[in-house]
């Protein structure tokens, strides 16, 4: 966190008592890190600083809920998270996807990038490669997209992700796998998929 000076237990008693500053220093303090999840979890069909803004409203409507019984860096965490999902589920999506749904240049491009060698590949094809991890990304269930994202693009672990979501361990280990299945159908089965998703 940015602010090592933040009191947290100081901050959350002057909130119970309706202090503006103390709302202004934990919004200051948390912002970073709620901006970082949001980045990861994006919906498409907003901004990243209004579902940042929409979750710290969420936060401040049930800062009266938290317990204490966890930090509160997880309790805000989970908001965060439960808010992303809340908000990808809204945007209807696709399944499965074949080459023919792609427009000419994604098409293009999986067909390009499923013939490039990894020892060859230039500073375009990485970022062509990221560009339609991204899109495919965008196209899976919300659940799958948060498992694949935390578990390969970040390498949290199964633990980790168990913290911050409450599913438990072994539905984590299930849903990532039917989740690369789902990416490697997307593709027709490409190999630089396999490799790059192998659990």
């Amino acid at each position: 966190m940015p602010d090592e000076k933040f009191d947290e237990p100081d901050c959350l008693r002057r909130l119970a008592n309706g202090d503006e500053n103390a709302a202004r220093e934990l919004l200051r303090h948390f912002h970073p890190f709620v901006l970082k999840l949001v980045r990861a979890h994006l919906p498409r069909r907003l901004s990243e600083e209004d579902l940042t803004q929409m979750i710290f409203i969420r936060i401040f409507q049930n800062l009266d809920k938290y317990s204490g019984n966890v930090p509160l860096q997880h309790w805000i965490s989970r908001v965060a998270v439960n808010t992303c999902l809340n908000e990808l589920r809204a945007e209807k999506r696709r399944p499965e996807w074949r080459l023919a749904d792609f427009d000419e240049g994604t098409a293009a491009a999986i067909e390009l990038l499923a013939r490039t060698e990894s020892e060859t590949a230039t500073p375009d094809d990485a970022q062509m490669a990221k560009d339609l991890l991204a899109r495919l990304l965008g196209h899976l269930s919300p659940d799958d997209r948060l498992l694949v994202t935390w578990l390969h693009l970040e390498e949290r672990s199964i633990q980790e992700i168990h913290s911050l979501t409450g599913w438990s361990r072994a539905a984590i280990k299930v849903r990532a796998f039917r989740a690369r299945a789902k990416l490697k159908k997307m593709l027709g089965q490409s190999a630089t998929l396999e490799i790059a998703f192998a659990a």
